[in-house]
């Protein structure tokens, strides 16, 4: 097998993903370039805010990812998505995905804090995987009632026993392919919250979007993972923060976060978190 092709596709991205962050650094902002009240009181209190009680809420999410840190244990994956940049082959072990493919210590906290500033009481989660950012969610508002989408029934699965493991309620999950469970589940449902972290593709995230984009209230937040990941998700989130239902687009270089509220004039911001 010629990995040549596969090596030289992989420094693309990487220059990509450094030169992408560079661009970013130059025109990001902290609290205090932001004039939007809503978007300062969101940066301020929430995603800048130091909170003695999130300690505990956040030394929970550790131990759910140190438990599937240490689990050895192998399953074959199926990819229905962009793939993976790390592993070689299907077959992998429960404690490297949760190392190599699982949301990172950073933006779980951020999960965490998001649910715990705006408490959304239906959240979706289209990209289950083990379940790290599930858990986050869950944490950051255990009363909330979390529908998960996940492609891979191995993954699933583990998800799914550690949630009861960690006695975790109201979590569902849905597995198969999203285009088959993404439009039944919006259907049948109305989610305050959406993170998307299932596919990174451009055309898979543009066609998610404007499938959830149909059932959004004014209140409505969408969370998009990796939109620098490669070429075609920045120009998939510049599809996104340009769609005339979006008023707020906040890109946080590994996030892009919008909202709908239509008493606000359309604002792109580029923060640094």
């Amino acid at each position: 097998m010629n990995f040549l092709p596969i090596f030289a596709n992989k420094i693309k991205l990487l220059l990509y993903s450094i030169l992408s962050y560079f661009k970013f650094l130059i025109r990001s902002k902290n609290q205090h370039g932001i004039h939007s009240p809503f978007v300062y009181d969101f940066t301020t209190k929430c995603l800048y805010k130091k909170n003695k009680n999130f300690k505990s809420q956040f030394k929970n999410i550790k131990e759910f990812k140190k438990d599937l840190l240490s689990n050895k244990s192998f399953i074959t994956v199926t990819d229905f998505g962009a793939g993976s940049r790390v592993f070689k082959s299907n077959l992998r072990s429960i404690s490297a995905i949760a190392k190599n493919a699982g949301i990172s210590n950073k933006r779980a906290k951020l999960l965490c804090k998001i649910t715990t500033y705006f408490k959304p009481v239906y959240i979706l989660e289209i990209g289950t995987s083990l379940g790290i950012a599930t858990a986050s969610m869950y944490l950051g508002n255990p009363k909330a009632s979390i529908v998960t989408l996940e492609g891979c029934k191995e993954t699933a699965k583990v998800a799914k026993e550690q949630f009861e493991k960690y006695f975790f309620k109201e979590i569902y999950i849905q597995t198969g392919e999203f285009k088959n469970t993404l439009s039944e589940t919006l259907k049948n449902n109305n989610f305050d919250l959406i993170y998307f972290d299932g596919n990174h593709q451009e055309e898979s995230t543009i066609n998610y979007f404007l499938e959830c984009s149909k059932y959004v209230t004014n209140n409505s937040i969408f969370i998009f993972d990796d939109i620098h990941w490669n070429e075609g998700m920045s120009r998939a989130w510049e599809f996104i923060k340009n769609n005339e239902k979006v008023t707020i687009s906040i890109d946080t270089f590994q996030w892009g976060i919008v909202f709908f509220r239509a008493e606000q004039k359309k604002e792109h911001f580029n923060i640094r978190i």
